[in-house]
């Protein structure tokens, strides 16, 4: 079965810039680059991946559509722009350019301000993705889902979003709501997905198992069903608790009962639908 990755990240180390590596991820205080994940891939039968920004800037952005010039596998590139600006159509026009930029994101978990994606700026920047055609990832976490309820209902129905690493919920702690009641509204808008990623991190790092995840992946099959989710293994952030190949068992673990047209959705087709791989 065809198999992308809609999710992972490069980066040359930098230790101011990447701060956010604290002591306890020292396992990824490292560049990981193209030549890293390839391999990668190939033992595990993925055809490609989508790159995600993990550093706020256009330089970033830049980064990453340069790899993906340079390595055929990289089938999609979400970077960073600055969507507060005075001039965003502008520099929208100018990455329309570029044919592997699928999309933007912001890091608003980071965000100090749990309102931030509300201002009036922020909106009009996400709003003007549409017109080029672009997706919006959304990277928050579950203190931040009551703010993400308020801010879909100011687009129209086609822009296209997905929420980044089922928005972080606290898989450690066995927390589940309310979580699980805010994910379920947000499911109601049919032009938002969800991407399967990211979830190790959130257990505990050393002593997770597979039924650790369960909830939280059924919920969403029965809530945003198998056609708006995607696999993404959030490589290489997911080494400070898993190796490449267990994100993908550890899916294929808790979808293998599905359809073979669901599983196939998830593992590629939702994905190359959502970026327009």
């Amino acid at each position: 079965m065809k198999r992308i990755d809609a999710h992972q990240h490069f980066w040359h180390y930098d230790a101011v810039r990447d701060a956010w590596i604290t002591a306890d991820m020292a396992v990824i205080r490292r560049d990981f680059l193209p030549t890293d994940l390839a391999p990668l891939l190939q033992a595990n039968g993925v055809d490609g991946c989508v790159a995600v920004q993990a550093d706020q800037s256009e330089e970033e952005t830049n980064f990453l559509l340069n790899l993906a010039n340079q390595f055929p596998f990289i089938k999609g590139v979400v970077g960073w722009v600055d969507l507060k600006s005075v001039h965003i159509e502008g520099r929208l026009a100018h990455y329309s350019l570029f044919t592997k930029l699928k999309g933007f994101r912001h890091i608003l978990q980071g965000e100090s301000d749990p309102q931030f994606m509300l201002s009036p700026s922020f909106i009009r920047g996400v709003a003007a993705l549409h017109k080029f055609g672009f997706s919006y990832d959304i990277l928050v976490r579950p203190k931040q889902l009551p703010a993400v309820i308020k801010f879909l209902p100011h687009f129209d129905g086609e822009q296209r979003f997905v929420i980044d690493h089922l928005a972080k919920p606290y898989i450690a702690s066995k927390k589940t709501e309310p979580w699980a009641s805010e994910m379920a509204l947000l499911a109601r808008y049919p032009n938002l997905y969800c991407k399967l990623s990211g979830m190790p991190t959130e257990a505990n790092w050393k002593h997770w198992k597979a039924d650790d995840f369960s909830f939280y992946i059924n919920h969403l099959l029965d809530t945003f069903g198998p056609s708006r989710l995607m696999f993404g293994s959030d490589w290489p952030v997911c080494l400070v608790a898993a190796q490449y190949e267990q994100t993908l068992s550890l899916l294929d673990r808790h979808i293998s009962a599905l359809t073979a047209g669901e599983q196939e959705g998830i593992w590629y087709k939702n994905a190359a639908e959502f970026y327009r791989l």
